[in-house]
């Protein structure tokens, strides 16, 4: 049985139609890729069970990723998840010809959602104080979300938004190569093993994704099909290929080393154990604390 996504669901939605989209061999892209992080996340949950219930927190991380990453490939394999957008570049090859072209939102809704789940398992892996984290992370909606508002803008002030999601990128290469690597260093040498490599991984991978913007959304220059081949190689590096390298890291790396502690719902919080007289146990701390140097941080059933 042949692909039939685009018959299925052809290039106008609401009365607007895409001249410049995808053909079959970009759903077939689409098609591979989605079968392909569906296959990881299968594998990622099946070696989580390889790990006690109390030392899964990375495992869940990197499976949510891949999951997200399912779906949205799902959606652009089968033609949907997408708007018609106005081009600011007309351009003389037949590939590229036409006064509208195919966005996929979905695309950045994956992203949206996967890649704080990506700098999450960076930084936790380095035991960062949560204020740098969330702050990253911030950043890192700032990108995405800049970079889909220009992609949706037909006019030249796209290339402000996407501006403004490479200074956001900038920011967060700064956290993760300059602070979180000394706070990595703090916790040894197998822990700054594990951080330099995914971390130089994932950046150098994200330092190609604003020329495929520049390329597909942003100039117009390369094909939709050439752009699932593009995004669809970059986001099979940076999401299952990652988690291999990144949960094979971790496989001696106790979550409780890095300043954090799930407890299994049979144990009782320390902060819960009190005296006789009802006051509670010295010591005993509630809450979450990372960082080098912090004692684990009990934050909630496996």
């Amino acid at each position: 049985m042949g692909n039939d996504a685009l018959k299925a669901n052809g290039n106008t939605v609401d009365g607007y139609t895409a001249d410049i989209s995808i053909t079959v061999r970009g759903s077939d892209a689409y098609w591979a890729i989605f079968a392909f992080m569906a296959f990881m996340t299968l594998l990622f949950i099946a070696h989580s069970y390889t790990k006690p219930r109390t030392e899964r927190v990375f495992h869940y991380i990197t499976i949510s990723i891949t999951i997200v990453a399912s779906v949205a490939y799902f959606a652009m394999a089968s033609n949907l998840g997408w708007a018609s957008i106005l081009v600011e570049f007309f351009r003389a090859d037949n590939k590229v010809a036409g006064t509208t072209r195919e966005i996929f939102y979905v695309r950045y809704i994956d992203w949206v959602i996967t890649t704080p789940l990506l700098l999450l398992d960076i930084l936790l892996t380095a035991g960062m104080p949560w204020p740098t984290v969330l702050f990253t992370l911030l950043l890192d909606e700032v990108m995405i979300i800049t970079g889909l508002v220009g992609a949706l803008v037909k006019s030249s002030y796209k290339w402000g938004f996407f501006t403004f999601g490479c200074v956001a990128f900038l920011i967060i290469v700064w956290n993760v190569a300059w602070v979180g690597r000394r706070h990595a260093n703090a916790l040894g040498s197998d822990v700054s093993k594990v951080y330099l490599i995914t971390s130089v991984w994932t950046l150098g991978l994200w330092f190609l994704y604003p020329i495929a913007w520049g390329l597909s959304e942003g100039g117009n220059v390369i094909a939709p099909d050439s752009e699932a081949a593009f995004y669809g190689t970059l986001d099979v590096l940076a999401k299952p290929i990652f988690g291999i390298l990144f949960l094979g890291g971790h496989k001696n790396i106790s979550a409780a080393r890095l300043g954090l502690a799930i407890r299994d719902y049979q144990e009782v919080p320390r902060a819960a154990l009190l005296h006789e007289k009802g006051e509670p146990v010295p010591g005993a701390r509630s809450g979450v604390h990372t960082g080098a140097g912090a004692e684990p941080a009990v934050i909630g059933g496996a």
